[in-house]
């Protein structure tokens, strides 16, 4: 697998599963754009970029809020602008709050929807003209809380099957040109667990709950979801995959 002379751009690019991508896919040979709120986390990462790879790593450090429109139209110009192309687009940004119905916020309902809908949309859109292009390819970090009935958890998991739609749904939209999967990760180390809007107890029994319904034993790690995530970058590996949601969870949803 070779995703040399590419152009990547990833939003999430701060921690967890962005961050492995980001050092997974310039180990690759890819340039990578580091696309998410804080700057401070996307250096953090083009550090780890540059450790992994050496000197020759082209990384580019953009801050910015996927759910805002012309936020997104900055970074991607930039991108563009700086490599000259871009060949990928990797919609990983993610958030999560967990509540039951009657507890739950509509502005935190707006803020995944934001993050899950529309920001992935806007930068579709605003990487279309490139990735026309360059034949390019669309990996959304989607979950297998989309395909999931998961009480206490409907209002993101809504989210996230919203996601699922649009990676099926654009995938014969835009085909041959472009292709569009999703990755949907099971229970994965990351640092959302520690935002889920729950206190101490609530996020240990969630972690407990998630560990036993899943066979493999134990949580994944943000390098094995950027491995696949990579793969359906890489269009000698996955030329003829579009539209696929594939889990990757342990056996989550077996």
């Amino acid at each position: 697998m070779t995703l040399a002379g590419k152009a990547v751009l990833i939003t999430g690019a701060g921690s967890g599963i962005g961050s492995a991508t980001a050092v997974r896919a310039a180990r690759r040979g890819a340039a990578v754009a580091l696309v998410g709120r804080r700057a401070e986390a996307l250096e953090h990462t083009a550090a780890q970029v540059r450790e992994a790879v050496g000197e020759g790593s082209r990384v580019a450090v953009l801050a910015g809020d996927v759910g805002k429109a012309p936020e997104v139209e900055r970074v991607v110009a930039a991108a563009a602008e700086h490599f000259g192309r871009i060949d990928g687009l990797v919609n990983n940004a993610g958030t999560a709050r967990f509540s039951a119905l009657e507890d739950a916020r509509i502005d935190e309902l707006d803020t995944m929807l934001d993050t899950h809908l529309r920001g992935p949309v806007l930068l579709i859109q605003a990487c279309l003209p490139h990735l026309r292009r360059s034949g390019g390819s669309v990996v959304n970090v989607s979950s297998v809380g989309g395909v999931l009935s998961l009480p206490g958890r409907s209002l993101y998991g809504a989210s996230k099957a919203a996601l699922n739609h649009l990676t099926r749904s654009l995938a014969r939209e835009l085909a041959p040109a472009v292709r569009v999967n999703a990755v949907l990760p099971g229970p994965v180390e990351t640092p959302m667990y520690d935002d889920l809007g729950l206190d101490a107890d609530g996020v240990d029994e969630l972690r407990e709950g998630l560990l036993s319904a899943t066979p493999m034993g134990r949580f994944g790690r943000p390098e094995e979801i950027a491995e696949w995530v990579c793969l359906l970058l890489d269009e000698e590996s996955s030329a003829w995959v579009t539209g696929a949601l594939l889990p990757v969870d342990g056996g989550r949803t077996a």
